[in-house]
């Protein structure tokens, strides 16, 4: 005959190990964070100068945006017109192939835009653009 207290010490619980699952869920994870591509973006909203000769770059690019009121922009954060080279130094130095893009607004004053520019091209840039839209187009 079997003892019933014997039988129920015996028995042992169903445990479900998931750890696997969390080192699948890590996994994806970093899948994702690595094959997402991140948009840098100015800091400001400016109302774009229309080209009909706009062309799209596909390329990383650096963003520099000049508001109307003649503030300077770069990853989000008002630099001086002083500290431009410098930043945009830092910046090629973290992306060599890098191209810089001037994001600025059509009421911006022309002179301001072309300090800017000439500071990008002391920090050593070779590829500097002005971001327009498209004649015709919203954006």
């Amino acid at each position: 005959m079997i003892n019933i207290r014997q039988a129920r010490r015996t028995h042992k619980t169903a445990e479900i190990n998931i750890s696997p699952l969390i080192d699948l869920v890590f996994l994806l994870l970093i899948f994702f964070m690595v094959t997402t591509s991140f948009v840098k973006e100015t800091g400001i909203d400016v109302q774009r100068p229309a080209a009909s000769t706009a062309q799209l770059k596909e390329k990383g690019n650096i963003l520099v945006g000049i508001s109307k009121d003649g503030l300077i922009y770069l990853d989000r954060k008002q630099i001086d017109i002083r500290s431009v080279r410098a930043h945009i130094e830092r910046c090629l130095a973290e992306n060599p192939e890098g191209g810089i893009v001037v994001v600025a607004d059509k009421a911006t004053r022309t002179g301001l835009t072309v300090q800017v520019m000439d500071q990008c091209r002391l920090a050593g840039a070779k590829n500097i653009s002005i971001a327009t839209s498209r004649a015709g187009g919203s954006e």
